[in-house]
């Protein structure tokens, strides 16, 4: 994924190819969460997405002016739209009325990409950010777009948010279909299938969802505005398409449009299922499903949590390996003998002739970017409105709080700080891939001590929003533009303050463990003799159950007769 850029207001390039198996997203309502929040999460993965923190400030325009339009994915120029006379400020996927949203990619069926189309999914996202005050506001505002100007991307799902509303969205292209009307000089060529069908539905309160590039909303209610809006014409295209024959009422958009196969269960909803299981005790009927197995057994777009949920908590549901399950991918052979809960792609390898899989968890080594948005009531939306936001694999990376009324960002943070193919020793992205490449190397040990400096820095910024949110909202009734001064300096600070950690910890962890050794410590240093020479390291060698796999493995190639040591 990218930065989109719009007009004159945004600069920048970066080039990006999307994993069909990437991106997840969790939906918690203001009754489901400790503190009456909405709160969504998205990992933004691809394997050449470089994680920075857009910023976008509130502008107007000249009446008349265009907007160019570049797709998310690739940089290429899809076309030029009309620009509304004034546009909200935007951080990273959340504006300045607390307005957040995600995505996940479901492909869906791939003669529906009308090659034709002005907005892709990432223009859609961002152009809407700049333009909605709510999150119902953002749904009929992303239908006009792709209504008016064509939709370019694949089959998508969005999770959308305010203070009081979290909605997911599902849509998908219409095809192309061109047609010619007219002769000669006169002669106009149009696609007659522009536009998409979707379907959006407003998650309950006090209940959770989550999505992660596998459709799922089926059945939905077709005469409740209130809780579902979708396209005129979502069940008469299906029909029109040959994908549908029954009636209005059994009309499923999952099933119709993007039919649930193997990876879409194992790979998409499997992190979906993980997340729920962890607040819900009835998940274990649907294990069959996400493994694979029983396609027909599928899950339901939300339940009720069987407790209340806070930041804090979707902060570390984001860093699931399918911990505590029979698929916990730190145990088996192919972790390694450090426990590593990842995997390198592809998804699917072969052996005689056999296919396997590779598990796809939530927490991955190609995220870009991930975030948990909090958007509050009750208080202004500048001070309202958190994203939490980390670059780089979730597992290993630290949320940090950014106000949606910042005026700048984090210099370690900022676009052009680097890129992918740029090392930059000020960029937060290359000081957390540091620390995650080398806990690769020794994962079971070395993740010990970056969770240990995560759990320090995020819990320590979670008790100052607190304090920032209180001096802010006693500044704002004087002066609102101190207030937005007050915590856009909280978050640049938080957030270059970080990035000076996180490179420590770098330099920590390359003393304590070069080698394959690991330095002792003691009173928080490492040990010396009383001549001031290095205490001697210990060796945690493997654990027994890697020599046995070792011992099978080798047979007799490695044994020591006996009297030979």
């Amino acid at each position: 994924m990218r930065r989109i850029f719009f007009g004159i207001m945004m600069t920048g390039l970066l080039l990006v190819h999307m994993d069909m198996q990437s991106c997840t997203n969790f939906l918690i309502t203001p009754g489901a969460s400790v503190n009456g929040s909405s709160m969504i999460t998205y990992a933004a993965d691809a394997h050449v997405l470089y994680g920075e923190l857009y910023y976008t400030p509130a502008a107007t325009y000249p009446e008349g002016t265009m907007l160019s339009i570049y797709e998310w994915d690739t940089n290429k120029f899809l076309g030029q739209i009309r620009q509304v006379r004034h546009t909200y400020s935007v951080v990273g996927n959340m504006n300045e009325h607390q307005v957040a949203i995600g995505e996940t990619t479901y492909g869906g069926r791939s003669e529906l990409r009308d090659t034709t189309g002005i907005i892709d999914y990432g223009s859609l996202i961002y152009i809407t950010l700049q333009r909605a005050k709510t999150a119902r506001e953002a749904i009929h505002i992303m239908a006009d777009l792709v209504e008016e100007y064509g939709y370019y991307s694949s089959g998508e799902s969005f999770s959308i948010s305010d203070p009081h509303e979290v909605w997911i969205m599902e849509l998908i292209g219409k095809g192309t279909d061109m047609v010619t009307k007219g002769r000669g000089k006169n002669a106009v060529t149009y696609n007659r299938n522009k536009g998409a069908v979707w379907v959006a539905v407003r998650i309950p309160d006090g209940y959770v969802s989550g999505h992660a590039n596998q459709a799922r909303i089926q059945q939905f209610s077709l005469d409740d505005p209130e809780n579902c809006l979708y396209a005129a014409d979502v069940i008469d295209f299906a029909r029109e398409k040959g994908y549908y024959e029954g009636t209005d009422e059994n009309f499923s958009f999952s099933d119709t449009y993007a039919p649930v196969d193997f990876g879409g269960a194992r790979f998409c909803d499997m992190r979906v299922w993980s997340f729920f299981k962890d607040v819900n005790d009835d998940m274990e009927q649907y294990f069959s499903y996400v493994k694979g197995e029983d396609l027909s057994n599928r899950m339901p777009l939300y339940i009720k949590p069987n407790r209340k949920l806070s930041n804090y908590d979707l902060m570390n549901f984001m860093r699931d390996h399918l911990e505590g399950t029979e698929l916990d991918m730190r145990k088996d052979a192919g972790a390694g003998p450090f426990e590593l809960p990842y995997r390198w792609r592809p998804l699917y390898w072969e052996v005689d002739g056999k296919t396997y899989c590779n598990e796809r968890a939530t927490a991955t080594q190609q995220t870009g970017f991930s975030f948990v948005a909090e958007s509050r009531s009750g208080m202004p939306d500048i001070i309202g409105g958190i994203l939490w936001f980390g670059v780089d694999d979730a597992a290993s990376s630290v949320y940090v709080p950014m106000y949606c009324g910042m005026t700048m960002v984090p210099e370690t943070y900022a676009v052009g700080n680097g890129d992918l193919l740029t090392y930059s020793d000020n960029s937060a992205f290359w000081a957390f891939n540091f620390v995650a490449n080398f806990a690769y190397l020794r994962y079971n040990i070395m993740i010990e001590d970056v969770k240990k400096k995560q759990a320090e820095l995020e819990k320590g910024f979670i008790e100052k929003v607190k304090e920032i949110d209180q001096k802010a909202i006693a500044m704002y009734e004087e002066d609102p533009e101190k207030a937005r001064a007050l915590v856009t300096n909280f978050s640049v600070n938080a957030g270059n303050h970080t990035v000076a950690e996180w490179k420590d910890l770098g330099q920590y962890l390359l003393v304590k463990y070069m080698d394959g050794n690991v330095k002792r410590e003691k009173n928080g240093q490492f040990e010396r003799t009383e001549y001031g020479y290095p205490v001697g390291p210990s060796f945690p060698g493997y654990s027994e159950e890697w020599k046995r796999e070792v011992v099978r493995d080798t047979g007799e190639k490695l044994l020591v007769p006996e009297g030979g040591h």
